[in-house]
């Protein structure tokens, strides 16, 4: 090859078009400001798109749990219903069984046999109770579902027909359920929600219908209240940790230590001027005012009686005027161990409540 044809080729090679570089803007030592924003923009998209994926999993983790609890709690209910029934029959059986064997011993005739205890006598039971609600008349699936949710109650459960769920219903709306499978049983009629707003100030005990209706208010709110407490701590997953230890053990000592504070609603023997302080309490409370129902538990557990501040001893004498500094207006009710325990019970209600259904105002707030 010659010169001139070496340089023609050499020539028409630098002539040419390049091809465009796919590689060309990954090699470039500067981008725009407008390729830097969108890669911004795209990252930041990104990233918001998955923390919001987190945090639908971890609500639907949540929902989970909380349905997985609910479902352990009814299975443990179901399963101590299940028990004490079994045990109530058979403890029936065996006392049938003492009593056939002794009026045997002494020559007397058999009793018969009870509808309960005889061959299909629950059947029959559950038919005549069948009858019953057909007389009171059926209610629509959705409506039922609706009413026992109002009720507190489970809107259906495993296996449950709807006869059995109106069943369930009718006994709810009549009370025995809520009484017997409240956090206090209590032979007290419980009231509806709307309905447990305590009045301003007592009635007369010379009214028994008024103070016994006073009686079922109150125990129906501490009953909801201690519920609420129980469903609470259900749905809360630190229930393996030291504080969710001791908040469980907290809620359950205040359910002891007011069975005293029941059975005196119940037997309507509660002394007035504490009556008169749980009323201003719960009433405080019913209104979301939390600050003025500590004041009314401070007044009802401390009371206005001075305390002594700095030297009160001077002299080898005890002086009179000391009675009015250690007895005074707390003796009677602090010096109760049983008092003592359902007042701060009460303070750990109010405590809870401001949680679960929190004033509108923050200044109500306790400390």
């Amino acid at each position: 090859m010659d010169f001139e044809s070496l340089m023609s080729s050499e020539i028409a090679k630098a002539k040419a078009p390049s091809k465009p570089d796919a590689q060309a803007p990954a090699d470039r030592k500067y981008i725009s400001r407008r390729e830097a924003e969108e890669a911004r923009r795209a990252a930041y998209l990104a990233e918001q798109k998955r923390l919001e994926e987190e945090r639908a999993a971890k609500a639907a983790a949540k929902r989970k749990r909380e349905e997985e609890a609910a479902e352990e709690a009814r299975r443990r209910e179901e399963k101590r219903r299940k028990l004490a029934e079994e045990i109530r029959l058979r403890k029936e059986a065996k006392e049938a069984e003492e009593e056939r064997v002794r009026r045997k011993r002494l020559g007397l005739p058999e009793l018969p046999p009870t509808k309960e205890n005889s061959e299909g006598g629950k059947e029959e039971a559950e038919e005549e109770e069948d009858l019953g609600d057909e007389e009171e008349g059926d209610v629509p699936e959705e409506e039922l579902r609706k009413k026992l949710r109002e009720l507190n109650e489970p809107a259906i459960l495993f296996g449950e027909s709807h006869a059995a769920r109106l069943r369930r219903y009718r006994r709810a709306a009549r009370g025995g359920a809520l009484t017997a499978n409240g956090p206090i049983a209590t032979t007290l009629a419980p009231v509806e929600e709307k309905d447990m707003k305590v009045p301003d100030k007592i009635p007369p005990a010379s009214n028994k219908k008024a103070r016994r209706y006073l009686y079922r208010q109150l125990a129906s709110y501490f009953n909801m209240v201690l519920r609420e407490w129980e469903l609470a701590l259900a749905r809360e997953d630190n229930a393996d940790t030291f504080a969710g230890q001791a908040a469980r053990n907290a809620m359950i000592s205040s359910k002891e230590t007011m069975r005293p504070l029941f059975r005196k609603f119940e037997q309507a023997d509660l002394d007035e001027g504490i009556l008169e302080a749980i009323v201003e309490i719960v009433k405080a409370a019913q209104e979301r005012r939390y600050v003025d129902a500590n004041d009314g538990y401070l007044r009802l557990s401390i009371g206005k009686a001075a305390w002594p501040i700095g030297v009160t001893m001077v002299g080898i004498h005890e002086r009179s005027a000391r009675e009015k500094l250690h007895g005074g207006e707390r003796g009677h009710i602090m010096g109760s161990e049983v008092t003592r325990k359902y007042l701060q019970s009460i303070k750990r209600c109010l405590t809870f409540a401001q949680v679960r259904w929190p004033p509108e105002d923050v200044r109500q707030l306790m400390g």
